[in-house]
């Protein structure tokens, strides 16, 4: 199975309408396809109404295709949303169109007017995941879950208000109308949710009452005599939450963000579009002193040879920090070089080009050895970190402790390494990280190489690094060994960099990264470690994870994000946002499983700590 999602081999009829040549099925008709799509998913579900007075609005789509029936709810949405609403539409895609087919298709729909553009703008790149794209001046975000439907469905972790079932014919397209598809939607329903769909088949209705749904036949589109409108009979227990992935059950208003750096300044600005109000607490004197600090940084793909949970969600972190930061101050796109260090990081960058986990748009082989990224970025975070932070309320050298966050204000402690203080039973381990810049005087394009370490070209200021050494304590300072160790990476990475960095005035900073046994970050509600180790007490005996997670009070975290605080950092802060506000995760349970503190503990046990 190849790691990139197929293309759904696409045909256009004379009329220019798309078909789905692995179905044999239209992906809509040229002449009434909106006008269906209006009557029989948007009046279906009883919309706009039913989102009226509502602060956020959440659509479960399956099927997403050409995204015309996103449109039709983001113009609807538009047009009667009141200021601070939300409308969250969450769609699952098994064979993804590519950007130029899209917008193609959609050009069918000149009413549609920019929203066509801005998706073919912010069309998801061709990869297995969850991609979620914002747009904040509208109050909307789509999130894309790619891949089989029996897959990607029980990882989306979300509650839907309305769902849109428009996969392609029953008769033709028969996995996306499973009936054991049934019982999964039903756990993703809030409580008098609606569904709709064009198809009456019987195997479908039967499926769907079986679930527990009410179903009802109601007068259908064109030729289409009858279509579907379905409800809950009756509300369910809700499923166990041992790693504590269950969002607020009030809706925040205020968030007090501890920590700068730019951990805190992605969640803060993430919030700030929301509309929350968000206080920012640093001991430093100003933003990004610490860790996040450095003249440049570097945001490039981390990719695995196999297709894991850790590699799938590294992917979707890498996309969401492209898709965050493109436009922003401080940011410049550009491409990485990446040469193998050793002949086992040779073997393993060529699996991944024999079967690559992204498209050609964004990774290709290198002569003589090696992979192109490129589409990764290079940071300024003395221009991008403040920009992050406009409109927050800013308090600096102040030091909290956690006596001083016992209020009931949600509280996102984004502190790096100094977390431990707050929180000594996490498993943090510090990394003390060393790198070197200078600028001379030649203004060069953007470019980097990379070959374990890396080094950065940006005008005329180079930066080169990094040492990753282990950290316990004690005074942060640069060092001679270190900058001999960074000075002879960059002679390996490109001996021409290092006689013009020999000419010029070197400036080394130390800064301290913190990281994770497992080298994933934590992402999400602190548990009551405690009370945590007493309710799950029968783990270490191989019981099975049937009880909620204890929680410390409204408290997040965001940290251990070792060398990649800024591929990091946007994806945590939507993770966060969907925590406070009830919005459907950006990623997969499996991925925040595997991020969220809780695991920690959960480990611990299970190896009989």
């Amino acid at each position: 199975m190849s790691r990139l999602p197929p293309r759904p081999d696409l045909s256009w009829k004379e009329d220019g309408t798309p078909v789905a040549g692995r179905v044999g099925d239209v992906y809509f008709s040229r002449h009434n396809g909106l006008e269906e799509t209006r009557t029989v998913f948007l009046q279906g579900c009883g919309l706009p109404g039913r989102w009226k007075g509502q602060p956020s609005f959440t659509i479960g789509e399956l099927g997403f295709g050409t995204g015309l029936n996103f449109l039709a709810a983001w113009q609807l949405w538009r047009e009667t949303r009141l200021p601070g609403q939300w409308l969250h539409f969450v769609s699952f895609e098994g064979y993804p169109l590519d950007r130029a087919d899209a917008a193609r298709a959609l050009s069918a729909w000149p009413e549609l007017g920019d929203l066509s553009s801005k998706l073919a703008e912010a069309w998801p790149e061709r990869a297995y995941g969850v991609q979620r794209m914002v747009q904040a001046e509208d109050g909307v975000t789509l999130t894309l879950h790619t891949g089989e439907i029996s897959e990607t469905l029980p990882q989306a972790s979300m509650l839907a208000d309305a769902w849109f079932l428009d996969g392609f014919s029953p008769a033709k397209n028969d996995g996306m109308w499973a009936e054991t598809l049934w019982p999964l939607v039903r756990e993703r329903c809030r409580e008098g949710a609606v569904l709709s769909t064009f198809t009456v088949a019987g195997s479908v209705r039967r499926g769907l009452a079986a679930a527990g749904f009410e179903v009802e036949k109601r007068p259908g589109f064109g030729r289409k005599r009858e279509r579907l409108e379905v409800r809950i009979a009756n509300q369910q227990a809700r499923q166990p939450d041992p790693y504590a992935l269950r969002p607020f059950e009030t809706r925040a208003g205020k968030v007090r963000i501890v920590g700068a750096g730019i951990a805190g300044a992605c969640a803060t600005r993430t919030l700030l579009d929301r509309g929350l109000e968000v206080e920012v607490i640093d001991a430093a004197t100003g933003p990004a002193e610490a860790a996040s600090g450095n003249p440049l940084g570097l945001v490039m793909p981390r990719l695995d040879a196999g297709d894991t949970v850790q590699a799938r969600l590294l992917i979707d972190a890498y996309l969401a920090a492209r898709r965050f930061y493109a436009g922003r101050p401080g940011v410049t796109e550009t491409g990485v070089a990446q040469r193998p260090k050793d002949e086992r990081e040779a073997e393993r960058i060529a699996k991944i080009l024999a079967d690559p986990p992204l498209g050609l748009e964004n990774l290709e082989a290198l002569s003589g050895g090696g992979q192109l990224h490129k589409q990764a970025l290079i940071i300024e975070p003395a221009t991008l970190i403040p920009s992050l932070l406009e409109g927050a309320n800013c308090r600096f050298g102040e030091t909290i402790r956690m006596e001083g966050l016992q209020d009931e204000t949600p509280t996102i402690l984004a502190t790096g390494y100094s977390i431990t203080s707050l929180l000594d039973w996490l498993q943090v381990e510090g990394r003390l990280g060393q790198v070197e810049s200078c600028r001379i005087e030649v203004d060069s394009p953007a470019f980097a190489l990379a070959q374990g370490d890396y080094c950065i070209a940006l005008g005329e200021t180079r930066l080169w690094g990094a040492t990753f050494e282990p950290w316990t304590g004690g005074e942060i300072a640069v060092n001679d060994a270190a900058q001999d160790a960074n000075m002879a990476a960059l002679e390996r990475l490109d001996p021409y960099w290092r006689q013009m960095a020999q000419q010029a005035e070197i400036v080394s900073r130390a800064g301290v990264r913190a990281t994770t046994p497992d080298r994933l970050p934590l992402i999400g509600r602190a548990p009551d470690p405690d009370e945590a180790m007493k309710v799950f007490d029968g783990v270490r005996h191989g019981q099975p994870l049937k009880d909620d997670a204890p929680l410390a009070g409204p408290l997040l975290i965001a940290g251990g994000f070792g060398s990649r605080g800024f591929t990091w950092g946007p994806w945590a802060g939507e993770i966060l946002a969907g925590l406070l506000l009830s919005e459907p995760a950006p990623a997969t349970i499996s991925a925040l499983q595997a991020v969220s503190p809780m695991r920690q503990i959960l480990r611990r046990l299970k190896r009989g700590g």
